[in-house]
């Protein structure tokens, strides 16, 4: 094999154009570890802040940051059992723990590595590793949400969201999200019972009138700020807020011990466990990727500036970037990259 590999590099912190396509050496495997050639990667938010400064004491640069990865096994340590070489397999790296999913390759502790669901591509399949995972641990491990009970999910359109649908639905919960007027069929198709359109009604007036003045049971935030505020108002005695956003400034959350409620703020752990639920769900057609757009390895500037400002733009889903060249034969005669 070759000692070197191409990465998305990043140089410094700041804008989208922090980036710098690299051939660096390819890491070496450690006895409980597996080398994946990665077919596929995505663009998430936390990658977004990592590459903006917002974590610097935790990431040396230069880096390979990403965190999401579908590929094939090419290399297993002395140690590893459970795998072998031509697996296909699909995870997340571990976060702040070395280099991350911006490459050509990538090698990872084999706890971390699940084997990719049968019925998806490794573009599909990389874009549902870290989504997947942290929306599963703040529904089933957080949340505890339960069969019928009512989860109001904000940015049901987004990368996040998506999914948050999808799972909530296959859990047996009935689903109110936000969402802009031109994507309420889209998040309908998804799952959803019910869309509001944030920017022309008050969502918390708009979520009281659909459950009769009941509130919700969960509150799903990926938006923070005044989300984070205001989204007690729309809660149930003892219901639960799962965020997955930094808290910038303080929050007055009086409304919540109004409530009783917890709160649970996700900075999510990967492990096999999580991929191998999000795996049966997938197997059986109960979650299905949504992928806005595909973009090369040399294009990652132009992946994070849509991730930014994709909203804007009508983005649905998640930015999926195909490292082998797998989309344009999956894709072919249609347009792969935006």
């Amino acid at each position: 094999m070759s000692q070197t590999m191409k990465a998305a590099v990043l140089t410094r912190f700041g804008g989208t154009d922090a980036f710098e396509l690299r051939e660096v050496s390819v890491p070496p495997v450690g006895p409980h570890q597996v080398r994946v050639r990665v077919h596929a990667t995505a663009v998430n938010p936390l990658d977004c802040q990592i590459r903006r400064g917002d974590y610097t004491d935790y990431v040396p640069l230069p880096a390979i940051i990403g965190h999401d990865i579908s590929g094939v096994i090419e290399e297993v340590g002395p140690d590893v059992t459970e795998f072998g070489i031509g697996d296909e397999v699909y995870y997340t790296p571990k976060v702040f723990g070395g280099a991350g999913s911006y490459a050509e390759q990538h090698v990872a502790d084999v706890e971390l590595v699940g084997r990719k669901p049968r019925n998806l591509s490794h573009i599909e399949a990389a874009s549902l590793t870290l989504v997947g995972g942290t929306v599963w641990e703040a529904f089933v491990q957080r949340a505890q949400l339960k069969i019928g009970e009512t989860v109001l999910i904000h940015g049901g359109a987004g990368g996040v969201g998506t999914i948050a649908i999808q799972i909530a639905k296959a859990i047996g919960a009935r689903v109110i999200t936000t969402a802009r007027a031109r994507d309420h069929d889209f998040v309908r198709s998804l799952g959803a019972d019910e869309a509001i359109d944030f920017t022309a009604e008050d969502y918390v007036k708009a979520v009281l009138r659909q459950t009769d003045g009941d509130g919700v049971n969960v509150v799903f935030d990926t938006i923070g700020g005044d989300t984070l505020t205001r989204s007690p108002l729309t809660l149930s005695a003892y219901g639960r807020v799962v965020s997955l956003v930094d808290i910038a400034q303080p929050q007055n959350l009086i409304e919540a011990w109004g409530k009783n409620a917890a709160y649970h703020f996700v900075f999510t752990r990967q492990n096999r466990g999580k991929l191998d639920a999000l795996t049966k769900l997938i197997e059986r057609g109960l979650v299905k990727p949504v992928i806005g757009a595909t973009f090369p390895l040399t294009r990652m500037s132009e992946a994070h500036d849509l991730l930014e400002n994709g909203s804007a733009r009508g983005l649905r889903g998640k930015i999926v970037i195909d490292v082998s060249g797998e989309a344009e034969a999956l894709y072919s005669g249609q347009q792969a990259a935006a």
